[in-house]
């Protein structure tokens, strides 16, 4: 093959120096650099064209095969497209009498997309006018003698002008784009991925689009630097799943060589498209914690944000973030704290001094705050159980947050106005007003009949209100929830059964000895599930359940009382995810249920995950319960 190949160069150079004279003028005035580039498009088109393999004359080549010229000296015209700065100068030059060159419409139609990308009531006007008409006529006919770099360019900015989809030189435009695909640079390729995608979709151009995607991720080993790989990420990724893996692949190889701007892009990218991807994520983490970085306040908000979209625990970060941003908190704008105060929250993360500095911002902004930003950073503090150190400061944090809702609460959406209620049950601080507001009638009926996964989250939280209404405010009177209302649901109890709540419940069965000596996964209605009940006598003996009377149940059932010095247990285990990160204080949700269920009447033994996972053998689990039950009723009694 090889020896075919030089063969076949040798009979080419042969014939080029038998070219007549009067061709010479024909190739002028780059007849001698023409003449090398046809032999270099002959050495690189021979391995794939057929009729390369048969000998021709060189004057045959130049009729049949189209070459490109080399790019000619910059010329007065190119000044005068580059220094324009209306249309109007533009389309002069098509009756100016200056010499154009094939890349020349091009260039003026790109310049053209440019100064009318913030004119888009001229655009009308300039389809009309017989000048860009000709215009595109012009590039039409020339439009395989465009260079590679104008071309995409010229494809971008027929999209801005917002050219109709029938439009016959648009689609001539696309079809070249189509055949020079593979002979693309992979930068041309990824200006295109980044600039025309979305024009891709909305004009119809499936099959440019299709293709465009295959060469990306085809190619993706010639990526050689992070900015690329980033803005493929953010524009294409979503398009191409193999070409996203690719792009990850490639992020993971290039990872060193990122700033802090390209690794929040990265960050940011794959949580707008909720893609948690652990080891890029482990990456990005490493190279955050050990080089020392100047993080800006815009970089950190966009950090916090996407770790707590994605939920990727990394403690290290969360220290350096919350440490950065400590001195950036008197700057923030209200919204900005809400949205980091939520991302924290979504984290799990407390950070005493950060979340101390929040309320205090709060606190000096208290006349103008707007109550969507003070909601959100109250359930952030609600989600974590946090409440300020200090009583002067938590007096005047809440009183402004009773004050903000007085006049405002019940303009709020439904859904959001029990969520604030809701927080404030967490917290310990909901009044009798607020507790009417969302528990009336007219809120709560459109949550009854939910069906969709957020309004039955929503009702539960209604259940909750409820619950304090009941158990932590002995002088309300009401309005309260319908009986019906209070009833749980099967998505109650249709929940997946987790290792540690199997194995808590086949211990206790063997404690027991008998089935009706205990209940498990008991449903109450106060809109929390127990994970088992039992009733003690006085000498520490267990009782049957079915006769006496459990008004936590909803509807209540049993009518024999309990008797004398009797003590009903409940036992509620905690999770790993009951838990803040890297903390032993459970969250407010899981506060306030254990509150709830100490209100109503029962003891609570705690069966925490980290105790739990240290017990090897039956007996020691069975000896724990046993240590654990006596310890409830002792503190009971001492009380």
């Amino acid at each position: 093959m090889a020896a075919r190949l030089v063969k076949q160069c040798a009979c080419l150079l042969r014939e080029a120096t038998l070219v007549p004279p009067a061709t010479a003028p024909a190739m002028a005035p780059v007849g001698r650099l023409r003449l090398a580039q046809v032999g270099r498009r002959t050495l690189t088109s021979s391995a794939t064209s057929p009729s390369s393999h048969f000998p021709r004359s060189l004057s045959g080549l130049l009729e049949k095969e189209h070459v490109f010229s080399a790019r000619p000296q910059q010329q007065e015209v190119d000044r005068l497209i580059e220094k324009a700065t209306q249309p109007e100068e533009l389309l002069e030059l098509l009756s100016g009498g200056h010499r154009l060159h094939e890349n020349h419409a091009a260039l003026v139609l790109i310049q053209l997309s440019r100064l009318l990308s913030d004119k888009p009531e001229h655009k009308a006007s300039l389809m009309q006018d017989a000048r860009f008409q000709q215009l595109l006529q012009l590039v039409n006919s020339q439009i395989a003698s465009v260079w590679h770099g104008p071309l995409v360019r010229l494809l971008r900015s027929l999209y801005t002008l917002a050219l109709p989809t029938a439009c016959k030189e648009l689609q001539s435009v696309e079809q070249e784009v189509r055949w020079r695909l593979r002979r693309l640079r992979y930068k041309h390729l990824a200006f295109l991925a980044e600039s025309s995608t979305t024009y891709m979709q909305q004009q119809g151009s499936q099959e440019l689009l299709a293709e465009l995607l295959v060469s990306l991720e085809r190619r993706w080993a010639e990526i050689e630097d992070g900015r690329t790989v980033v803005a493929l990420m953010a524009k294409a990724g979503p398009l191409s799943e193999p070409l996203m893996n690719r792009l990850e692949d490639k992020c993971l190889e290039l990872v060193e060589q990122f700033g802090p701007d390209e690794l929040r892009k990265v960050l940011v990218t794959l949580a707008a498209q909720n893609r948690r991807s652990v080891p890029l994520l482990r990456a990005v983490s490493y190279h955050l914690v050990q080089k020392p970085f100047l993080l800006t306040k815009g970089v950190l908000l966009d950090l916090a944000y996407a770790y707590g979209k994605l939920g990727f625990q990394q403690t290290q970060v969360f220290q350096r973030l919350a440490a950065d941003l400590l001195p950036h908190v008197p700057g923030l704008t209200s919204g900005e704290v809400a949205h980091c105060a939520k991302s924290f929250a979504l984290l799990k993360w407390l950070s005493g001094p950060l979340f101390e500095a929040f309320v205090q911002h709060v606190l000096d902004r208290a006349q103008t705050v707007p109550v969507p930003h003070l909601c959100n950073v109250l359930l952030a503090f609600a989600h974590l159980n946090f409440r300020p150190e200090r009583p002067e400061q938590e007096d005047q944090f809440f009183s402004l947050v009773h004050e903000k809702l007085d006049s405002e609460l019940t303009g709020l959406h439904p859904a959001l106005q029990v969520d604030v209620v809701w927080a404030l049950c967490v917290l310990r601080q909901a009044r009798e007003a607020e507790l009417r507001a969302v528990l009336r009638p007219e809120l709560h009926g459109q949550f009854l009949e939910a069906k969709s996964p957020k309004d039955q989250g929503t009702l539960r939280k209604l259940l909750h209100v409820n619950a304090s209404a009941q158990l932590e405010h002995p002088g309300y009177a009401g309005p309260c929830l319908p009986a019906a209302a209070l009833v749980p649901g099967l998505s109650a109890l249709d929940r997946k059964v987790t290792p540690l709540q199997k194995e808590l419940q086949d211990t206790l069965k063997g404690l027991l000895g008998s089935s009706d000596r205990g209940s498990f996964a008991v449903p109450t209605q106060y809109g929390w599930v127990l994970d088992a009940e039992v009733l003690l006598d006085p000498d520490g003996q267990f009782l049957p359940l079915r006769n006496f009377v459990a008004p936590h149940l909803a509807p209540p059932s049993g009518s024999q009382p309990l008797p004398p010095g009797a003590k009903r247990l409940a036992f509620l285990r905690w999770e790993f995810s009951s838990y803040g990160s890297r903390s032993r204080d459970l969250l407010g949700r899981f506060a306030l249920a254990r509150r709830h269920v100490q209100a109503a009447g029962f003891l609570v033994v705690d069966v925490p995950y980290y105790e739990w996972l240290d017990l090897k053998s039956e007996w020691q689990k069975g000896a724990y319960l046993k240590d654990k039950m006596r310890k409830a009723v002792a503190e009971e009694l001492a009380k």
